[in-house]
């Protein structure tokens, strides 16, 4: 039998030995609130599952094989991979009891996953799931898939139509992902964005899941070409490209100050998906911090949603400080400079 070990966990292909374990959490409605499978998941479905597979050492072609994850030799979820025929494509589902959900397992298993289909000959891997699964969605990001499409009505679950987010990564995506800057920038810059370049800056993308928090290139200069009025007066856009070690790495836009607005507005911040977790945002924050003061200005504003995934505690510790005031459903924070 194939086993795949990571750092913490150990997949196998799961046995009828594991299908009370699986019935037991997969019936949890917590669990099964975001899947497709009727309730309760009995535990006659999960032996009849395992029986299917009962010959089964690994992922075979043609057919929907379930894994085990085992956590110190306790089996705490199970990860599904169909591989259609003809072998070049996958699709990867995977599934947590609560209490083991939150610890970074589904992520240690799907990047297994993922690398052993991979090896296996396998071209692309989809995934799908509920478009109000953010958890999941940010599972599937971190081993380097991207939001495909929504499909609308595409699946009928529990009697009811509901929407279908899909995901999907190919070999080179994965080797991309793998080979993405990990270490701090050496030097970090806001640069000009100029009618040349602009198509370039253009297709910076965050994950789909921060979407909800930070705005996708094309809407950013949406606002900035046709801007806001906050206050009684237009929002007046201060664009820049920010570039890490020469290389284009996101995105700012700065409100300006007008007789409108007293203070400096960080109106948008994104650093690209491939490029994240390297600290520059903080570098970011530096720079244009020195730039506001040589403009003479004292404090700069900024607001942020409330959330999973939030950028909440980037800003609460760079020193921004609610200031008790909302914008719509943001909360407007205060750094002094």
């Amino acid at each position: 039998m194939v086993i795949l070990q990571t750092p913490r966990l150990r997949l196998r292909v799961a046995r009828e030995a594991d299908a009370a374990t699986m019935a037991a959490y997969r019936s949890d409605p917590e669990v099964a609130k975001y899947q497709d499978w009727d309730m309760p998941y009995t535990l006659e479905r999960a032996v009849a599952g395992a029986a299917k597979q009962a010959e089964f050492d690994d992922v075979v072609e043609g057919s929907s094989v379930s894994f085990a994850i085992e956590l110190d030799g306790d089996v705490i979820g199970d990860i599904v991979a169909c591989v259609r025929d003809g072998g070049g494509i996958a699709e990867m589902g995977y599934t947590l009891a609560p209490r083991h959900q939150g610890h970074g397992y589904a992520t240690e298993a799907a990047n297994a996953m993922v690398d052993h289909l991979l090896q296996h000959g396998v071209h692309r891997i989809e995934a799908s799931l509920d478009p109000e699964n953010i958890a999941s969605m940010r599972v599937l990001e971190v081993v380097g898939m991207r939001m495909e499409c929504l499909a609308r009505d595409a699946y009928l679950v529990r009697g009811e139509w509901v929407d279908d987010l899909r995901y999907s990564l190919v070999a080179q995506d994965r080797a991309a992902w793998l080979q993405r800057p990990r270490t701090p920038a050496g030097k970090v810059e806001l640069v000009e964005i100029t009618p040349e370049d602009a198509y370039l800056w253009g297709r910076l993308q965050t994950h789909h899941s921060q979407e909800r928090f930070v705005s996708p290139m094309a809407r950013s200069f949406r606002d900035a070409l046709f801007p806001e009025m906050y206050e009684g007066g237009a929002m007046v856009p201060w664009m820049r490209g920010i570039l890490a070690d020469g290389e284009r790495v996101g995105f700012m836009m700065l409100g300006m100050v007008t007789e409108h607005h007293p203070e400096p507005y960080l109106w948008r911040l994104l650093i690209d998906r491939l490029q994240q977790r390297r600290g520059l945002g903080t570098h970011v924050l530096a720079v244009l911090c020195d730039q506001l003061r040589l403009w003479g200005h004292p404090t700069l504003t900024t607001s942020w949603s409330q959330g999973p995934g939030s950028p909440e505690p980037f800003y609460l510790s760079h020193g921004f400080v609610p200031t008790g005031e909302m914008d719509d459903d943001e909360v407007i924070g205060r750094l002094q400079l």
